[in-house]
């Protein structure tokens, strides 16, 4: 279960405070459901996931979580001076897996299909490169709740098979939140709905009725 409770964010610019991208938000995620996150460009998804994640921090209010909830998979946090090994080491050592960094390590080589890349630094991949690390080593690790902002966008036609067919390997055992510009994988994935519009969210037990709730805001 995750507990959102009253949040609110927003950037600070070079011309002062941004606008309030998400404002007085609450609900609650419970366990064992799986949500898709829609709403229009800039309506405050991906800020959304990285405060559930844990990777950046609300302006105001408070964000419980009752599960094991993973970063979002892939967002930054590499260091472009190591290698993927290298990164991929650290992020082991720092869940707590010193015995088994050598079975995590061949899995996430594997898994991103970097080849030799995976020993040179990071600052050396391309975008899709680094996505497919952070989506391994995101995958590396057992959570209760998964984060995934477009994952299944990354890379070509083969690795976003490849995503597809991890998501599902994952059903039943731990749930998704999930952001992504196309329905067809949030429905095939998610259950509930979250609609974000104007800062606000507005949560549905039903993903469809989400879906349509943000079709009709956008004339569709």
């Amino acid at each position: 279960m995750i507990i959102v409770e009253n949040i609110y964010k927003r950037y600070q610019t070079t011309h002062g405070p941004s606008r309030w991208i998400l404002e007085d938000v609450s609900f609650v995620i419970p366990k064992n459901v799986s949500v898709g996150i829609v709403g229009g460009n800039g309506a405050g998804k991906s800020t959304l996931l990285r405060l559930i994640g844990g990777v950046d921090k609300p302006n105001r209010g408070r964000i419980e979580h009752r599960s094991r909830v993973s970063w979002p998979m892939g967002f930054g946090g590499l260091q472009p001076s190591l290698t993927g090994r290298q990164n991929a080491k650290f992020i082991c050592r720092i869940h707590g897996h010193e015995d088994d960094i050598p079975e995590r390590l061949a899995y996430i080589q594997d898994f991103a299909e970097l080849g030799k890349y995976f020993d040179e630094p990071v600052r050396t991949y391309s975008s899709g490169m680094k996505s497919r690390l952070q989506f391994g080593m995101s995958l590396a690790f057992k959570f209760d709740i998964y984060i995934s902002d477009e994952a299944t966008s990354t890379g070509d036609a083969s690795f976003r098979q490849k995503a597809v067919d991890a998501f599902n390997n994952l059903m039943g055992q731990s749930s998704l939140i999930m952001a992504a510009h196309g329905a067809g994988a949030l429905k095939q994935f998610c259950t509930a709905g979250i609609w974000l519009d104007k800062g606000r969210v507005h949560w549905f037990d039903d993903l469809d009725d989400a879906l349509n709730a943000y079709k009709d805001s956008i004339g569709q």
